[in-house]
C-alpha cells in the first residue's frame, strides 16, 4: 500500500513530461447485434499531465445523447482518469465517467496494459 501512495504522489508531482489543456469531441455508437441503438457526442475541454511515473486527465462539458429513433438530448458529462506506471513494460489505468441528470450514471474503466 504505501508503494502504491508513493507511486500515486510521485506521478502527481513529479516533472510534467506533458501537461495542458485539450478538446477532445468524441463519438461512441451502440448496436445489439445488427440493430443500432444509438450514439454520445461528447464536447468536452480538458487538463492533463504526467511524468515518467504516470499520468491523469480531467474533462467535462455537454454531451448529444442521440438514441436510434428517440429524441436527442443535451446533458452534463465528465471523466477524471489515469494510469501509473508498473514495470517498464506494464501500466496500471482507471476511469470514472459520469452523467449529470435528475439521477446521475456512472462508469468505470480499470485494466493494466503490457507492451512488447
Amino acid at each position: 500500500m504505501k508503494k502504491i501512495i508513493a507511486l500515486i504522489s510521485a506521478a502527481a508531482l513529479g516533472t510534467p513530461a506533458l501537461a495542458g489543456p485539450y478538446v477532445n469531441v468524441e463519438n461512441n455508437a451502440g448496436f445489439s447485434g445488427s440493430n443500432f441503438n444509438g450514439h454520445v457526442t461528447d464536447f468536452h475541454l480538458g487538463y492533463e499531465s504526467g511524468n515518467e511515473v504516470g499520468s491523469y486527465y480531467v474533462q467535462a462539458g455537454p454531451s448529444i445523447f442521440s438514441p436510434d429513433g428517440g429524441v436527442e438530448e443535451t446533458k452534463l458529462t465528465g471523466k477524471i482518469g489515469g494510469s501509473i506506471k508498473a514495470t517498464e513494460r506494464l501500466s496500471v489505468y482507471g476511469e470514472l465517467a459520469a452523467t449529470f441528470d435528475d439521477v446521475n450514471d456512472y462508469g468505470t474503466k480499470v485494466g493494466v496494459k503490457y507492451s512488447f
